[in-house]
C-alpha cells in the first residue's frame, strides 16, 4: 500500500499536460502525411542520365484526405528500388507546403494499419479463447500499459522531466495495474509485485553507473538525433536508461510470477516444508527459468540489431571494434543489465515467497489465509498433525 501510495503520488506531480508543440522538421516521421491510393501504374524510361536505356515505374497517386482530397501527383518508381508500387495499393503521402506545387506530395511508406489491425485481432482472439477470462484480463491490462506509455511516459519525458524518474514511476503504475489485474488481490501477486520492484531498482542503479561509466550518449542513429534536434532539453543518456527499465520490465513479471506461483505450489504439495526447504526448491526451479529467459531476451536484441551486425560482418571489423563502437555497446549494456536484473529477481523473489507462504497459518475456519483460491490444503494438513 505505500509503495502503491508513492506511484499514485508520483503519477500526480510528473502528470504531463501533453506534449509541447513544436513546428514540423520535415524530416523523417516528423512530416504532415496523408492518405493516399495508386491508381495507375504505367512503364516509362528512366529520365536520369546514368539510367538512360532502363525502364521505370510511373505511379499516378491519388490523394484520399487533407485540402487537397481528390488531386493527383506522378511518383517515378526506379527499377531498383525495393518498395516497387502497384496499381490499388493505399500509401501513405508526405506533403511538404514550402516546395514547388508539383513536388509538394510524395509517397512515404505503404499504407499497412488493415494487415496490422486484423493481426492484433487474430492475436486477440487466441489470447482469449486459451486464456479465457485470465486472458481478457491480460489483453485490458495491456491496453492500460499501453495508455500509461501514450498518455504519461512519452509526453513527460518530451516535457522535460528526468526520463528515469519518468520511467520508473510509469514502470511501476504499469507493473501494479497488470500484474493485480491479471493475477488478482493476493499475498502471491504481492510477492511477485515486490520481486519485480527490487530488481527494478537494481537494474535502474546499474544503468545508471554503467552508462555514465561508459560514456554512452543515447544519441546513436537519426530517430535519437532527430529528437535530440527537436528537444534539446531531453537528457538522452537517460531515455536510454529509461528505455532499458521499460524494457526489461515484461520479462521481468513473467519470472516473478512463475517464482511465486512455484513456491506456492511447493508449499502446498509439501506443507512440511520451512522457508529453507523451499526456497531450496524454488531456486532449483528458477535456475532453468534463468538459463532459458537470459538466452531469450540476447536471442532478441540479436534479432533487432541483426541488419546492424551484418554490416560490421561486410566491413570485417574485429570483435573488439564491434564492441567498442557506441551503437553496439549500447546494446550490449542494455541486454546485460537486463539479464542481470532477470537473474537477480529469482533469488529475491523465491525468498521472499518461501518467507510469506511458510508463515501461512490456519484461518479461525480453517482456512490457510495466504493460500491462492482459499484452497488452503497446507494450513488442513498442518492442523490434522497437531
Amino acid at each position: 500500500m505505500p509503495f502503491a501510495a508513492a506511484v499514485a503520488v508520483g503519477l500526480l506531480v510528473l502528470w504531463p499536460g501533453g506534449a509541447p508543440d513544436h513546428e514540423r522538421s520535415g524530416v523523417g516521421f516528423d512530416r504532415h502525411t496523408e492518405q493516399g491510393t495508386v491508381t495507375r501504374v504505367e512503364k516509362t524510361p528512366c529520365g536520369q542520365q546514368n539510367q538512360k536505356g532502363q525502364e521505370c515505374s510511373l505511379a499516378t497517386v491519388r490523394i484520399d484526405s487533407g485540402k487537397d482530397e481528390g488531386h493527383t501527383f506522378t511518383e517515378t518508381v526506379q527499377k531498383d528500388q525495393s518498395r516497387q508500387l502497384a496499381e490499388g495499393d493505399s500509401v501513405i503521402v508526405a506533403y511538404e507546403p514550402s516546395a514547388p506545387k508539383e513536388l509538394q506530395y510524395s509517397v512515404m511508406d505503404m499504407d499497412r494499419k488493415f494487415p496490422l489491425a486484423l493481426l492484433a485481432g487474430i492475436f486477440a482472439v487466441a489470447v482469449v479463447v486459451v486464456g479465457r477470462l485470465r486472458g481478457l484480463m491480460a489483453l485490458i491490462a495491456l491496453a492500460v500499459s499501453f495508455l500509461v506509455l501514450t498518455l504519461f511516459i512519452l509526453p513527460a519525458i518530451l516535457q522535460g522531466s528526468n526520463p528515469l524518474v519518468v520511467a520508473v514511476v510509469g514502470s511501476s503504475a504499469i507493473m501494479l495495474i497488470a500484474l493485480y489485474l491479471c493475477h488478482g488481490l493476493s499475498a502471491r501477486t504481492s510477492v511477485a509485485v515486490l520481486g519485480t520492484l527490487v530488481s527494478l531498482l537494481l537494474i535502474g542503479v546499474l544503468g545508471s553507473v554503467f552508462i555514465d561509466w561508459g560514456d554512452l550518449t543515447g544519441n546513436t542513429d537519426d530517430n535519437t538525433g532527430l529528437i535530440h534536434g527537436l528537444y534539446p532539453q531531453i537528457d538522452m543518456s537517460g531515455l536510454l536508461l529509461a528505455g532499458i527499465i521499460i524494457g526489461s520490465l515484461g520479462v521481468l513479471d513473467d519470472v516473478t510470477v512463475t517464482q511465486t506461483s512455484a513456491v506456492w505450489e511447493l508449499h502446498e504439495a509439501n506443507p512440511s516444508l520451512g522457508p529453507r526447504g523451499l526456497y531450496r526448491a524454488g531456486l532449483r526451479i528458477g535456475r532453468d527459468h534463468i538459463a532459458s529467459v537470459v538466452n531469450t531476451l540476447v536471442l532478441a536484441y540479436a534479432g533487432a540489431a541483426l541488419p546492424l551486425l551484418l554490416l560490421f560482418s561486410i566491413a570485417r571489423s574485429s570483435v573488439g571494434a564491434v564492441a567498442n563502437s557506441e551503437l553496439v555497446a549500447q546494446e550490449i549494456v542494455r541486454t546485460l543489465i537486463g539479464s542481470i536484473g532477470l537473474v537477480a529477481s529469482v533469488p529475491v523473489t523465491t525468498a521472499l515467497a518461501a518467507l510469506v507462504v511458510a508463515a501461512d497459518r490456519p484461518a479461525p475456519d480453517g482456512r490457510g489465509g495466504l493460500q491462492a483460491g482459499g484452497r488452503g490444503r497446507g494450513s488442513r494438513g498442518r492442523r490434522r498433525r497437531r
